[in-house]
Parts: structure tokens; sequence; C-alpha cells
């Protein structure tokens, strides 16, 4: 399938906005954020204080990071109440609206991610080095030990994360080689490689994911014409089939705790299969058999 074919059903059934509506509200999103982050040092507007680990919002909010709070109590370092305060209403909001939605319309990342893939659909690059899905929770287990061990947030020192949004704010500097290398990872290395394989804050927060309220469903699964798209822009593809195909009697809804909620496989669906939802919305519809004609008596 080519770059140019992905999505073209639905730009022609939908219209381009239509098409791209989650796409857009995600950039929206991410932008808007960083802005509000940035509003403070360049215009002296401060309504965020902070970064992504912890911040406050108009003075009086505080919104910690789940990851790095726990990271700091393997350090046995005791962080004040309002560490704990904040780390709670974040997880409240990530409990309702998904946990990987931090990585779609939040994390500065995956814009950088996103570039690569859409460049590399375009230059058709194919193949590349295969590592496991799983390995991201492999790198979450070592960032905790590491925290354990030497009583430091050590890997907050390394997160691109931390790293690319703190460098936004501050002055990028020699965050752009950081930023730069899981570009070049995902144009040529790996897709999906740091978001789908690597990225410990997606493992910690597809955790969450497992048991939170708002969820992406294949509502109309039978209008599916196989035509794959979602698939191809979806980032973690490997959570569409269940849902999609009814795999084992699966429901619906999407409940894997990789999803992001991103939206994109609504946005490229022509035949509008998917749509947003809570995770209660999986009954599954039953089908009567046909009757049997009955076969005719005997004379």
């Amino acid at each position: 399938m080519s770059a140019q074919r992905i999505g073209a059903e639905a730009v022609a059934a939908k219209g381009w906005l239509r098409a791209h509506k989650w796409l857009l509200a995600r950039r929206v999103s991410q932008l808007g954020i960083l802005l509000l982050f940035l509003l403070g040092p360049l215009a002296g507007i401060w309504i965020v204080k902070g970064n992504l680990t912890f911040s406050y919002t108009l003075n009086f909010l505080p919104l910690t990071d789940p990851y790095i709070l726990l990271q700091s109590l393997l350090t046995r370092h005791l962080p004040e109440t309002k560490a704990f305060v904040g780390a709670a209403i974040v997880l409240a909001f990530y409990l309702l609206v998904g946990g990987r939605v931090f990585c779609s319309w939040v994390c500065p990342v995956n814009m950088v991610t996103d570039a690569a893939a859409w460049l590399r659909s375009r230059l058709g690059i194919k193949g590349g080095a295969h590592v496991s899905r799983r390995t991201r929770f492999w790198i979450l287990g070592l960032t905790l030990l590491l925290a354990a061990t030497t009583g430091t947030l050590a890997w907050e020192l390394v997160n691109p994360v931390s790293m690319f949004h703190r460098g936004i704010i501050f002055g990028l500097g020699s965050v752009w080689a950081v930023i730069l290398a899981i570009f070049l990872l995902e144009l040529f290395v790996m897709q999906d490689g740091w978001c789908g394989r690597l990225c410990p804050m997606g493992a910690f927060y597809s955790l969450i994911g497992k048991v939170s309220l708002v969820r992406a469903a294949a509502v109309n699964r039978a209008a599916c014409n196989d035509c794959m798209d979602c698939f191809v822009v979806c980032p973690e593809p490997q959570v569409i089939r269940p849902a999609l195909k009814g795999v084992a009697g699966a429901g619906p809804v999407i409940l894997a705790g990789s999803c992001t909620n991103c939206g994109r496989c609504i946005d490229v669906c022509s035949k509008e299969v998917f749509a947003f939802g809570t995770r209660f919305g999986n009954r599954i519809e039953k089908v009567s058999p046909p009757a049997q004609k009955m076969a005719p008596a005997c004379k």
C-alpha cells in the first residue's frame, strides 16, 4: 500500500477535516500544553509553572508525574504532601481518559516520532530491527531498580521525554542530539521504536490504561472492508485485531492498555467503524442463526 493511499478513502468519504480531526486535536493539545509552559519564561504570563515532572497551574493546582513520584519513593526520599496530591490528580485523570493518552496527547516526543513515521512512509522505508514491545516493561523495571539502588533519579537525567520538555522551556542545547537520535531511530532502524518498544514512561502509563474508562471501539465492525488503513496508522496495531475481528469472542472495545487513544483509527476509516466510548460498551450483539428449511415429509 502506498503512502498516498493511506486514508484516501476516508478523505473522499468524509472530507479532509473529518479525516484528520483527531490528529489535529492532538497537535492542538500538545502545542497548547507547550505554550502554557512557555508563556511564563517568554512573556511573563505564569499560567503554569514547572515542567512535566511537577507543575503548578494558576498557583494552586499541583500536578505530579506519578512515574516520577514512584521513582522518588524508591530513592527513599519522601516528597512533600503536594507532590502526592498532584500525583493523585494526574492518576485520577488518566484512569478516566486512558493512561497512554499522555503519550499521544501530551508528550512532545510524540510529534518527533510521528514526523519520522510520516517520512518513513513517504520514502517507502520497510523493515528494520525487531525488538519486542515487551522490552519497554523491562526498561521500566530497570529504571525503578536504578532509583532504588542509587538513591537518585538517575533515569531522569537521560530520559528523552524529560530532557526534551526541559530543553524546550530552558533552551535545547545538546538536547537536539537526543531528539535527532530518536528521529533517526524511528526513520531508519525501527518503526514505532521509541514509543512502542523502548520508552518506560509509555510502559508505566499503559499499566494505568488497562483499567481506564474512555476507550476506542470498533462499534461498527461489521462494516469493515479490510482496507487495513487503521493498522498502518496505529502506533500499537496489535491492539486493533481482537476488537475489530472478534478474536476469541472479544467485544468491540479495545481494552489493551497499550492503546494510546490517539483516534487515528477513527480518522482514517471511511466506513466509520471506530469511535470513542467507554469500557462498558463491550456488549457483543448476538446474531440468531438463520432458520433452517424443513424437509418435505415423505408420502
